[in-house]
């Protein structure tokens, strides 16, 4: 279902996207946890998407701003805001 890490020229492990999304994933689940959030409180509240997470669990790949989006969302919200 999720892509393998593949190597690069030299030999390296690179992350695939999946991967990366996965990551986000368990990052953004980690918050709901310790926040008591509901998946589509923090989609509306980090991108304006309801379905975010939902879909994220389901196999969405989100795009680089979106990403970046919820990284800044995480990064400065304190779990028990």
């Amino acid at each position: 279902r999720w892509n393998l890490p593949t190597k690069n020229k030299t030999g390296t492990q690179v992350l695939t996207e999946s991967r990366k999304a996965m990551k986000l994933l368990d990052r953004i689940e980690r918050h709901l946890k310790e926040s008591h959030m509901s998946a589509t409180r923090f989609g509306r509240r980090a991108v304006g998407d309801p379905r975010f997470v939902l879909d994220l669990r389901a196999g969405r790949r989100p795009r680089r701003r979106t990403i970046e989006k919820v990284e800044y969302y995480l990064k400065t919200r304190n779990p028990l805001q």
